[in-house]
């Protein structure tokens, strides 16, 4: 069979490879490109018998196979042409692992599902114009006792088991923690390490008026303490520490001994810490930007400081990495043109392009299973499965009623209105299951309906259980093969409700397998993996035609819309004309949460449209910062994470103190990503890396989260266990004090608990 240039390529599913032909190969530059063969030196983890050097193998791989056929051609051909035979008979290619160096660093090949052509060391060679390349193959090696005791410790600290994977249907988790050791070694390499380990607490906020009011020609007196002696001077506001210091040290430098200072000391050997706090002023900050400073001043207090040693930065030294480096090239697919069937040799194709996949999704209900029936047996049971994008519905199907039993079994096909090449990344499959009371044949509702039946009516029907799973996952591979999914349980009256709007956005399954509900599905397998490509950002034609003079009565309707309070839902027609005028729409900041809430994300063509248009977003990047508005993109309503990123990057500007002042909703805001890896996600890593002051309330912000939230339990960990192994030994130590002291807390509060009548009774025996 010839597809001919005008026909649709069509991506057949398993059930029929039998019928599957040789496509005609098109000789066009795009075929070229993706298939080209890329000349790479192995070096072998085995010796010449002869010389003792490494073995070397020269092969030349098809540029769009992937890591994982690679290792199988390099042990094949091992095998066939090695010396030492024995040794590659004797292991598999997943003990070993795939590495090159760049700049000096070791970085590990770790997607085994990547396309070769896609990997950093590839376009790393080209622009060295290196024609050979060259990748050492490693076998894998065992943690050390000391590497394992530390992971104990950093579970322990975190509160959850990390490298727990008894609960995961991918290696979502231990992927993000491979893909998270770059930008954490990236940050601690660049951090001041003396202005780390003194944290200074300042603000580049002006003074307020009042505050001025309160200081007499512009001077303040401060106190200095050392030992059992101090001294009082009057420093000016704008001076900043080391100044103050060196005045100090000149009005002292023949009383050194009244204040216990070595004679051979001066000001460059001590630093300024506030009494009682382990919190110093230092730096080339103005005094009055302090905000001790200010809050002595605002209580009318005395202003105390100590002349102590600074601190070691060697305590704040970081644990050796125990893994190589991962680029951030990991888990990138190619575009379009390298991945598309057509015009390819089926022989010859390794990976498919989504958008060759023409199909209707679909998915395959099983059937569900449940330890505990519910008390009322009069009832009757079906799932509903949806397709969204944060909080757009993309399609909608259910299942026909059936009486609830313990196990429910449908075995029947849900099709989908939604073209598999539409589903955009983040994109969940929501499962939910409805119950209701047991009727008469009309209650069953039409397996394709788009909307309830009557009979279905929420007055008599009860949502009871739901479990999301993502169609693309964190690699841009579709989803495919048998699931058994674990649900969530809607809290019931009187429960304890949690953040439910986040909760039901998870993609993580319910841990307590032995008491929870479970759902069995079959999504469609196919021949090879199905990538979904990036976006090659191009002009918009049609885009540019729409960019006319608006009419006024127009302008004037949009500007009533962009000034709409974000809490009013927009209707349809508003809507629309936001997109139709998207051009108009985005030179104003203000538009583009209620702009990109108009996108119509389950069409791969408005997707592509809607890239092109944040390629124009220079309004957005020249405005004033807008805390509240960037936060409403990174609510549960967008899940794609060019927007979500689009957002982060301008918090990029945020002031240490303000980012303490939003962390807690940005910690929450953590729960919306798709993800476990995102930008938000690298931006809390980094800032918490920074200062640790956000670092202390960035621990206890994710590890109550851990604690209380079992839907988020993973993401949340992997973060902490990021920052925990950059944050230095001094602050482990110190959390690990505090961990201690919470854990003793709450060992006492249960035996009060335990022997207390009454729970808001404590008897004397309690006390």
């Amino acid at each position: 069979m010839e597809l001919g240039d005008h026909e649709q390529p069509v991506v057949m599913r398993e059930e029929n490879k039998r019928r599957r032909r040789r496509m005609k190969p098109h000789c066009t530059s795009s075929s070229f490109s993706s298939m080209e063969l890329i000349p790479i030196e192995f070096i072998l983890p085995t010796s010449n018998k002869h010389t003792n050097a490494p073995e070397i193998m020269l092969l030349e791989i098809a540029g769009n196979c992937t890591v994982e056929q690679m290792k199988a051609q390099i042990w094949m051909r091992a095998i066939e042409m090695s010396q030492t035979t024995d040794f590659y008979h004797a292991f598999t290619p997943d003990q070993f692992i795939l590495q090159y160096q760049k700049k000096g660093q070791w970085y590990e090949i770790y997607d085994k599902h990547q396309v070769l052509q896609t990997l950093d060391c590839i376009l790393y060679w080209k622009v060295l114009q290196k024609k050979v390349g060259k990748i050492y193959v490693v076998q894998k090696q065992k943690p050390s006792e000391e590497v394992q005791e530390f992971q104990q410790q950093l579970n322990d600290l975190i509160g959850y088991d990390v490298t727990d994977v008894s609960n995961v249907h991918d290696d979502e988790l231990e992927f993000t923690r491979r893909r998270l050791v770059t930008p954490r070694m990236i940050e601690v390499a660049c951090r001041d390490p003396k202005l780390y380990s003194m944290h200074p607490w300042t603000t580049s906020k002006p003074l307020p008026e009042y505050l001025f009011k309160k200081i007499t020609n512009n001077n303040i007196f401060i106190i200095i303490h050392r030992g059992t002696t101090s001294q009082k001077i009057k420093v000016s506001i704008d001076d900043t520490p080391d100044m103050i210091l060196h005045s100090f040290f000149t009005k002292m430098a023949k009383k050194k001994s009244l204040m216990d200072i070595p004679e051979d000391h001066s000001e460059v050997d001590f630093v300024l810490r506030i009494c009682g706090r382990d919190e110093y002023i230092t730096g080339e900050t103005p005094i009055k930007d302090f905000h001790w400073i200010r809050q002595c001043l605002k209580n009318g207090e005395e202003i105390h400081l100590v002349l102590d040693n600074p601190p070691d930065p060697n305590e704040d030294e970081v644990q050796k990495e125990e893994w190589p480096l991962v680029d951030d090239c990991t888990g990138v697919t190619g575009y379009h043109e390298q991945l598309t069937i057509d015009g390819k040799d089926h022989e010859r194709v390794f990976t498919i392009s989504l958008w060759d996949c023409n199909r209707k999704f679909r998915v395959k209900i099983i059937g569900i299973d449940i330890p505990v029936l519910p008390r009322n047996t009069d009832l009757t049971v079906f799932v509903e499965a949806n397709i969204q994008h944060g909080q757009q519905l993309l399609s909608q199907r259910r299942t026909s009623s059936k009486p609830f039993t313990e196990e429910v079994l449908w075995n029947i096909w849900l099709e989908f209105d939604i073209k598999i090449k539409d589903l955009p990344k983040g994109a969940l499959l929501n499962l939910q299951i409805y119950c209701g009371k047991a009727q008469g044949p009309s209650a069953k509702t039409n397996l394709q309906s788009h909307e309830p039946s009557n009979s279905d009516a929420k007055c008599k029907t009860q949502l009871l259980y739901y479990v999301n799973l993502l169609l693309i996952d964190h690699r841009f591979l579709l989803r495919s093969g048998d699931y058994v999914l674990h649900m969530w349980k809607i809290p019931g009256k009187g429960e304890e409700q949690g953040s439910i709007n986040a909760d039901k956005l998870t993609s993580a399954t319910n841990p307590d397998k032995e008491n929870s509900m479970a759902i069995s599905i079959v999504l469609d397998k196919y021949c090879h993996p199905i990538a979904l490509p990036k976006h090659r950002i191009s002009s918009d034609p049609q885009g540019d035609r729409t960019r006319a003079e608006m009419p006024n009565q127009l302008r004037k309707q949009l500007e009533e819309i962009i000034a709409t309070d974000p809490l009013n839902p927009l209707s349809p027609e508003d809507k629309e004309l936001l997109w139709h005028f998207r051009y108009e729409s985005i030179k104003h900041p203000k538009a583009y949460p209620k702009l990109l809430s108009s996108v119509k994300w389950g069409q791969q063509e408005i997707v592509a449209k809607t890239y092109q248009l944040l390629a124009k977003k220079e309004a957005w990047d020249q405005s004033t910062l807008d805390v509240g508005l960037t936060m409403q993109l990174l609510d549960c309503n967008f899940s794609d994470e060019n927007v979500r990123a689009m957002a982060v990057q301008k918090l990029e500007s945020l002031e240490d103190d303000d980012v303490l002042h939003y962390l807690l909703q940005l910690v929450q805001a953590v729960k919306f990503e798709p993800y476990h890896d995102s930008a938000l996600a690298r931006f809390l890593l980094k800032r918490g890396l920074r200062n640790k002051r956000i670092g202390h309330f960035l621990f206890w912000f994710l590890r109550s989260e851990i604690a209380q939230s079992m839907h988020y339990q993973q993401r949340f960990a992997v973060i902490l266990e990021a920052y925990l192994r950059g944050c230095g030994k001094a602050m482990l130590h110190d959390f690990m004090k505090q961990v201690q002291v919470i854990e003793l807390l709450h060992k006492v509060t249960m035996e009060i608990k335990s022997v207390s009548a009454e729970k808001y009774d404590v008897t004397s025996q309690g006390i």
